[in-house]
């Protein structure tokens, strides 16, 4: 069998944020069955030097610094009639990269990981194509527009009409097209007519070990009151919407029933939206820290309020993992194999939140077991191993460990 391209629009290591946990794990599992060439964008220098004991084992790869300002992307965009998402990610360097490995090696597979990479498959290349979109990124812009207003909702909806277009032809263009979750794919095979069998789900997984470990500490966190945890990073939109929701609309409900209660907002890169929270209602801003899990084990109550959410976040993946209880939006919850009221609670408004996350605080032992319930599903059914066993198949080749277990 021959080698794999994979790109990726950002770095896959260290698996920090969402995006970059499931691409970290498709490219281990890759590499553990072909030689892997790795094309990818680095946000800053930081993250392009970052190392990983597993780099030297690539067959070969490289990292380009992704530094074309927005506005320029956005002029591109207008006059060339593309996708702001593509614009942004263009680069010649990427390009001949990925035609020297091409001409130079063979490659009997190029598994693209975010729909923006895909610009980067030569019309010419006859081998298998494998392309992870994970979420239906059109229908996210679509959703930005609707819920927005004047210049920013033309450009979102020009976005997702755009977008549509674009993944349309991609997953023609590809043998498979893979999305985080059930509900994804089937979103994508209405909106593109694609048969079932090319347009498959592969979920994300959980790495068990890290987060199933006893050895965690809880944060060292002065508040005598109930602690309610929401984790991601904070410079994304629909998390920076999540946190001000249920800062300033379900902490004052939760807050006249318990004054001691605090509202912990953890993550990368709050933006200004969300560091004025700080010190308001309960809220407390905490910004980046070492190590996630010592915080989900220091809640009573972990949230994931999202208004606007696509496949599976992992933030509710990890809190049922280490056993928290759990209160999630629709949208946020979707994509889990999991029963409201039997491994978390769906919150169906910001009112219903604030009732749930108080009804869970006014009965620990209810919530305890809401934690337990969780922590055995997650635990055997979300392994990454379990999500990733067929992705070598999908890939063109054999899993070696698959083979040997099967004799």
């Amino acid at each position: 069998m021959g080698d794999i391209l994979f790109l990726a629009h950002r770095v896959p290591w260290p698996p920090n944020r969402g995006d970059k946990i499931r691409s970290h794990h498709f490219l281990q599992k890759l590499m553990d069955i072909a030689p892997v060439h790795l094309a990818c964008f680095a946000d800053d220098e930081d993250e392009k030097q970052a190392d990983w004991a597993r780099k030297t084992d690539l067959a070969s790869s490289k990292i380009i610094m992704r530094d074309k300002p927005k506005w320029r992307a956005g002029i591109e965009a207008l006059l060339s009639g593309n996708p702001v998402s593509l614009t942004s990610f263009q680069s010649p360097d990427i390009q001949d990269y990925v035609d020297q490995v091409l001409a130079t090696r063979s490659i009997d597979c190029i598994f693209v990981f975010s729909g923006q990479m895909a610009q980067f498959i030569p019309p010419d290349y006859s081998g298998r194509v494998v392309m992870d979109f994970a979420d239906v990124d059109s229908a996210k812009f679509e959703s930005y527009a609707d819920s927005g207003s004047g210049p920013m909702a033309w450009i979102n909806r020009r976005e997702g009409q755009l977008l549509q277009q674009f993944e349309q032809a991609v997953a023609e263009r590809a043998d498979y097209s893979l999305f985080v979750s059930e509900a994804e794919a089937a979103l994508f095979r209405n909106r593109s007519g694609l048969s079932g069998d090319r347009v498959r789900a592969i979920g994300n997984g959980i790495d068990l070990a890290f987060y199933g470990s006893d050895d965690v500490r809880p944060a060292d966190f002065e508040n005598r009151g109930p602690l309610i945890l929401f984790t991601g990073q904070m410079d994304y939109q629909p998390n920076v919407q999540a946190v001000h929701s249920f800062s300033t609309q379900a902490m004052p409900a939760i807050l006249a029933r318990f004054p001691e209660a605090r509202f912990a907002i953890v993550g990368r890169a709050p933006t200004q939206q969300v560091t004025q929270l700080d010190g308001k209602r309960g809220t407390v801003v905490v910004g980046p820290v070492d190590d996630i899990r010592s915080w989900i084990k220091a809640a009573d109550v972990v949230v994931a309020p999202l208004r606007i959410a696509r496949g599976i976040q992992n933030k509710v993946l990890e809190a049922m993992a280490m056993g928290k209880p759990v209160v999630a939006s629709d949208c946020a919850a979707e994509g889990i194999d999991a029963l409201s009221g039997e491994h978390f609670l769906i919150a169906d408004s910001v009112q219903d939140e604030a009732l749930l996350v108080g009804d869970l605080l006014d009965h620990p032992t209810r919530a305890r077991r809401l934690g337990e319930q969780a922590k055995i599903l997650i635990h055997s059914q979300y392994s990454w191993q379990t999500q990733l066993a067929g992705l070598p198949a999908l890939c063109g080749f054999i899993d070696d460990m698959v083979t040997e277990a099967a004799a």
